[in-house]
């Protein structure tokens, strides 16, 4: 029995967006249609082992800790995330006002100034502040806990704003000029489902600690500023989006939800 493209999409989010090997192959383009829709449960899940690490290895020390956990993440993903941000910042800060110039970058596989210094930053931000929350009682459990569940958390959420871009806003570029994985478009329900995960998630949080609560509503609030924000600056310089900036989106939304947490506690 072949099963609908709705409930195979959840494996199909798996595949495209992680290393796990999950095989299934082959995905139809109406399962990968639907991988995006469950793109917050994956994020679920990489935070999860990534807050795993970060358990594991506290003894060493938060920031020891952190690190471990962020490149635990960054492992399972193989870097997807982080090669988008790194082809955005060079392709935005080498291209200024040349949109066919901005996509010529796009396509170059080649690491520039901007990409690393973007890299960098998100690597070393994310790392400090998973370290400060470590400390903290955020979300009112204990500070090694409480890393470990941001960890989760903003994962999840950051993957909610790259779905409402990909549904709102045009393919600059065509599977044709995609260097590796298959160009995968979501529309309105798709965005939707993946707004709904990050809900669970949240009420799933906010059931088992009350006093999480009150963080969590302006914790989600993060999505539309980062969606916002973001397809306003991709629309201005580009016209519509590419797999790179949706990376460099995500990527974003990280650092914003954890930079709320941390500032929150």
């Amino acid at each position: 029995m072949v099963l609908p493209p709705q409930v195979r999409g959840v494996r199909a989010a798996f595949v495209f967006f992680t290393r796990l090997p999950l095989g299934g192959f082959p995905y139809r383009d109406e399962d990968y249609a639907w991988a995006p829709a469950h793109a917050p449960l994956v994020g679920g899940v990489v935070g999860g082992l990534g807050a795993s690490a970060f358990v594991l290895t506290a003894g060493a020390g938060t920031t020891v800790a952190a690190l471990v956990a962020v490149a635990v993440t960054a492992m399972i993903t193989g870097g997807f995330h982080e090669d988008g941000l790194a082809d955005t910042a060079d392709a935005l800060g080498g291209a200024i006002f040349d949109r066919d110039r901005l996509l010529e970058i796009l396509k170059d596989s080649r690491i520039g100034t901007y990409g690393a210094l973007a890299l960098v930053l998100s690597v070393g931000l994310r790392v400090a502040l998973v370290a400060q929350l470590a400390t903290s009682s955020v979300f009112g459990f204990q500070p090694a806990v409480a890393g470990a569940a941001a960890l989760v958390i903003s994962h999840v959420v950051a993957r909610v704003a790259p779905t409402w871009l990909m549904a709102a806003l045009p393919y600059v570029t065509d599977a044709a000029h995609a260097r590796s994985r298959p160009v995968v478009r979501a529309a309105r329900g798709q965005a939707l489902v993946a707004t709904l995960w990050a809900l669970l998630f949240a009420g799933m949080l906010a059931w088992r600690v009350p006093a999480a609560a009150p963080i969590l509503l302006p914790l989600l609030a993060v999505v539309p500023l980062v969606a916002l924000s973001c397809a306003w600056r991709f629309h201005r310089r580009a016209g519509g989006i590419t797999g790179d900036f949706l990376g460099a989106t995500e990527q974003v939304g990280e650092l914003a939800v954890l930079l709320c947490l941390a500032l929150a506690s």
